[in-house]
């Protein structure tokens, strides 16, 4: 397409060709066992430890087992989507790299600065969760130590230190980044199957009954105004507590422990054999987590009537270790704490890693300073690492997360919407593309996908809504004032490298 537009393309050749590129190069050192790992590491996390018990209490009772196998399912029709991307276009970058080659630049931006408020206000969330888990931890052991500090304005000290370290281990480089997340998964993997056997015991059949409580005007989770859901917004129904629909909104909140699985698509330019590895690191870990979840969805419930998982008056929400405390085995409290020190920093370290390689894609297309994205000794984005950690330990050492977690989920949920889109549009105008995965059954699949997220974000909060378009409108500012000038594909006027056919086995060029 012509180099100047809005929705001028840039082709997947180029996109190929740009990773051969002198001083921005990312070396390819990763495997599909490295890929799964970073998948797991990074979705289970904040969700398990604290979400299940709280939304079984609060929305859904024991149906939150459905609710995760439904976020779940949504989840995986992406995730097949984001599979047949990664294995045809291996490129940093993930949903921003695959809507440049389909949709155009206006879009890929877009999508791209979408990605950046994702990963950002997620590392920064999760930070601040690790740094309250570390000051519980200490607790525990008789150490009676504040990581947040200060009087009008907090420092939470926890949360930069972990932000620091982090940041130096990813500028080291990405395979030692997988060693050290492969050590602490394998510690929260463990905890978790702790809570599955140990509660089995636990369980009594009647706490199960009713598995889907009727449902209720109002309860713990029951909103009204900006507050409420966009879908009790516009219908005016606001009976979601509990019931079908509360089984289904909870399905909206839940998601938010599957994310991440995305992630291991922007590590697609680093990986050695992308077309084999990518989908199988994808499809893998999140079959992994999911029955993980379900799993201990079933034995909290079972353990614990879900009246008692409600959040409290005070505030107080439940977590794991609150069915065990009710159960009087206090000292799987300490486990599960750890568990989730270790949980959490795994999921802040990928977060990071996902963050640096969308803006490093970016920057190399010049949509962002092209400096940035030149790598150093290590192989890695250098200066990009360190910005982002430095943004990132200020805004979990300063700020606190409060509502902007939600924004995380609306904005993932728009990425893959965009990319299982995207899979319709090059089925079409690219059918003589390699393809090492295809998704089944297109297009039902990719259409599939995109109603269950539609779905899913119709459940997210309107001020959620709100506060996501005034971050979507900041960075129409952000294109219009300084990426739309500085493209390198508006630059050249045209692709630098031409598309030539590549014809699948059994498969004739334009079928």
């Amino acid at each position: 397409m012509p180099g100047n537009g809005l929705w001028r393309t840039k082709s997947i050749e180029q996109s190929i060709a740009d990773t051969d590129e002198p001083g921005t190069k990312l070396r390819k050192e990763l495997t599909a066992w490295d890929l799964t790992v970073f998948g797991v590491a990074v979705v289970i996390g904040a969700g398990i430890f604290t979400l299940t018990a709280s939304t079984a209490g609060n929305i859904a009772g024991p149906s939150v087992s459905l609710s995760f196998v439904l976020a779940a399912i949504a989840c995986a029709l992406a995730a097949l989507c984001y599979a047949e991307f990664a294995s045809t276009v291996p490129v940093a970058g993930s949903a921003y790299t695959f809507s440049y080659a389909t949709f155009g630049e206006f879009a890929a931006w877009i999508i791209g600065w979408d990605l950046v408020l994702e990963f950002a206000v997620g590392s920064a969330a999760v930070a601040k969760g690790w740094s309250a888990y570390l000051q519980t931890t200490l607790g525990l052991m008789g150490l009676d130590v504040k990581t947040e500090v200060g009087d009008g304005i907090k420092f939470d000290w926890g949360a930069v230190l972990l932000v620091a370290v982090l940041t130096a281990l990813l500028v080291v480089g990405t395979k030692l980044s997988s060693r050290v997340s492969a050590v602490i998964t394998a510690i929260k993997v463990a905890v978790v199957l702790l809570v599955i056997v140990l509660g089995i015991s636990y369980i009594k059949a009647e706490n199960y009954s009713p598995f889907i409580p009727p449902a209720a005007e109002s309860g713990p989770a029951a909103h009204t105004g900006i507050e409420q859901s966009l879908f009790s917004l516009i219908t005016g129904y606001s009976g979601s507590t509990y019931g079908v629909l509360g089984m289904l909104a909870a399905a909206s909140i839940v998601f938010f422990a599957f994310i991440g699985f995305d992630v291991v698509a922007t590590t697609a330019e680093e990986t050695k054999n992308p077309q084999k590895a990518v989908p199988r690191g994808i499809l893998g870990s999140l079959a992994i987590v999911t029955v993980l979840y379900v799993a201990v969805t079933l034995v909290i419930t079972g353990m614990v009537p879900y009246t008692k998982l409600a959040t409290q008056p005070d505030g107080t929400r439940a977590t794991l270790a609150s069915a065990f405390a009710d159960n009087g085995v206090d000292w799987a409290a300490t486990v599960i704490s750890v568990g989730a020190l270790a949980g959490l920093t795994t999921v802040v370290m990928v977060l990071m890693l996902g963050q640096s390689r969308v803006l490093f894609a970016m920057s190399r297309d010049g949509l962002l300073p092209r400096g940035l994205a030149k790598t150093g000794s290590h192989g890695t984005p250098t200066r990009i690492t360190i910005i982002i950690g430095v943004l990132v330990a200020v805004a979990a050492g300063f700020f606190p997360a409060g509502k902007l977690e939600e924004m995380v989920n609306v904005g993932t949920l728009f990425a893959f919407i965009l990319v299982s889109g995207g899979v319709l549009v090059l089925r079409k105008t690219r059918p003589d593309l390699s393809r090492g995965f295809r998704v089944p059954l297109v297009p039902l699949v990719p259409v599939l996908a995109i109603l269950a997220c539609l779905w899913l974000m119709l459940n997210l909060t309107a001020l959620t809504w709100v506060r996501f378009l005034i971050w979507m409108g900041l960075g129409v500012v952000v294109y219009f004032a300084y990426s739309r000038r500085n493209s390198v594909l508006g630059k050249t006027g045209e692709s630098r490298v031409e598309p030539e056919p590549v014809v699948e086995r059994g498969e004739e060029p334009g079928h």
